[in-house]
């Protein structure tokens, strides 16, 4: 899937998500402004007085249909205008809390996830595609430390989208490096790869990395990381 393809439904995730847990808390606060002035309403004809007190208050309390709202609504008295008024109100937090927002929950993972997804696919994007040819198209394949290695081509390639030059040697090496989880070789692994007839090729393998270091150095940002010659690792600088 395309980047933008993928942003696109990314921000309709994101639009979904913070709609729907809108409408579900405007559906809870209609709801919670009916059942308080319902309440409220035979709580005031009940009382026959506007003054208000521990006993309106329990009395509102009672009436109350929704049994989250007890306790959490209050009343209180409007002496701006003519008439000495009461009325319930609720907080928006408290109000946002007796919403139901499972449907919400649901969308926002989906969009949490998808973001990862989308950050993923990119980061692997630009592993695949990290070089460019003297054509102007991308050379695909394992990246690594500013070396992208061709498995149709069966090269390795700078940054710049210039083939590195190496020898069979270090080319058999490099690809052995490639292929290997988290880049790391044994020693007894690369002798047996490349001299299989040989008794003791320590000699022979440590003038190979000697060798094959500088040319790392001069196209990447690779260099080769010794266990006190036991085994071998493509790190970055």
């Amino acid at each position: 899937m395309k980047q933008q393809y993928a942003a696109i439904v990314l921000f309709a995730l994101f639009l979904a998500s913070g709609l729907t847990s809108l409408d579900r808390y405007r559906a809870t606060r209609r709801m919670v402004n009916e059942d308080m002035d319902r309440a409220l309403a035979i709580t005031m004809q009940e009382q026959q007085s506007d003054v208000i007190s521990i006993d309106t208050l329990r009395t509102f309390n009672s009436h109350l249909q929704i049994a989250e709202l007890r306790g959490k609504a209050t009343l209180a008295v409007d002496a701006h205008g003519q008439k000495f008024k009461a009325y319930a109100r609720c907080s928006e937090a408290a109000i946002f809390s007796m919403s139901d927002q499972r449907p919400a929950a649901l969308l926002w993972t989906l969009t949490v996830l998808w973001a990862l997804f989308t950050w993923y696919r990119k980061t692997q994007t630009l592993s695949v595609v990290a070089a460019i040819d003297g054509n102007g198209c991308a050379i695909e394949g394992n990246s690594f430390g500013g070396l992208t290695y061709s498995e149709v081509e069966r090269r390795f390639f700078a940054t710049t989208g210039n083939a590195v030059q190496l020898t069979p040697m270090q080319q058999q090496l490099m690809e052995m490096f490639f292929q290997s989880p988290a880049y790391t070789l044994s020693k007894t692994e690369i002798c047996a790869a490349l001299w299989p007839g040989k008794p003791d090729a320590s000699e022979t393998l440590y003038t190979l990395v000697r060798r094959l270091k500088p040319v790392l150095e001069q196209h990447s940002d690779l260099k080769i990381e010794s266990d006190r010659g036991r085994s071998y690792r493509l790190i970055i600088k």
